[in-house]
């Protein structure tokens, strides 16, 4: 098929992981799928950028705000369709083909099977969790990889310049019903492993809870960085 694909990647001092997920891509760039890569970078002091320019991506430079970086990067991107990941997430073999047959078959917005590369029960239960949330409330996150044609994501108004929950903003405001791809996107489980896995997922819940109810991202943020 033709290269239809923009994929766009935000990062921050992402020397340690962004090797494995730009690798994860290579199948996309044989298979003719993938149009063009863009990292919008956050204002990094590793070696992120020089990695993003080796692999011959655009690069995108801004301050460090998710949702800013992302809105920063679609708008770079010229592909028909977006596919929006982590930095410190990979997707697993196969996964071209699952984006190739659901472009053809005129999908609407879509996102990959979370897992996690850590084994064992607390990773298994948290990628179940995440799973089920976004297949019964339409909430995936953004370690899941969101894919989506342009004309929806303009439609939805973008992603909001915000520091936090910007992928619950914009997947609220995006046309239903969503499809999860048969493939997986397998994500660090670094904070949990750091934080506690029990205590970063009530963590997790509380902060959805709180902006679900109104609470501002700002305030969010600088509460979820303490």
């Amino acid at each position: 098929m033709s290269a239809t694909l923009s994929i766009v990647i935000p990062t921050l001092d992402a020397e340690k992981h962004l090797p494995r997920c730009l690798d994860s891509l290579i199948e996309g760039l044989t298979s003719g799928l993938i149009r063009e890569l863009v990292v919008t970078d956050g204002g990094s002091t590793d070696t992120t950028v020089e990695m993003a320019d080796a692999a011959g991506a655009e690069i995108v430079t801004g301050p460090p705000s998710r949702g800013g970086q992302l809105r920063r990067g679609v708008a770079a991107s010229r592909g028909e369709w977006v596919l929006v990941l982590h930095a410190d997430t990979q997707l697993a073999p196969g996964w071209s083909d699952r984006v190739i047959d659901h472009i053809r078959d005129e999908g609407g917005t879509a996102y990959f099977r979370l897992s996690f590369r850590e084994t064992g029960l607390m990773p298994a239960v948290t990628a179940y969790w995440a799973n089920l949330r976004a297949r019964r409330f339409s909430l995936p996150y953004g370690d899941q990889g969101l894919l989506m044609r342009r004309s929806d994501y303009e439609q939805a108004g973008g992603y909001p310049d915000q520091p936090l929950m910007e992928d619950v903003a914009l997947v609220r405001a995006l046309a239903r019903p969503f499809s999860q791809l048969d493939a997986r996107a397998i994500t660090s489980a670094e904070r949990y492993q750091r934080d506690g896995w029990f205590r970063r997922g009530l963590r997790n819940f509380w902060t959805m809870f709180r902006y679900m109810m109104g609470t501002d991202p700002e305030r969010l943020a600088s509460d979820y960085r303490r």
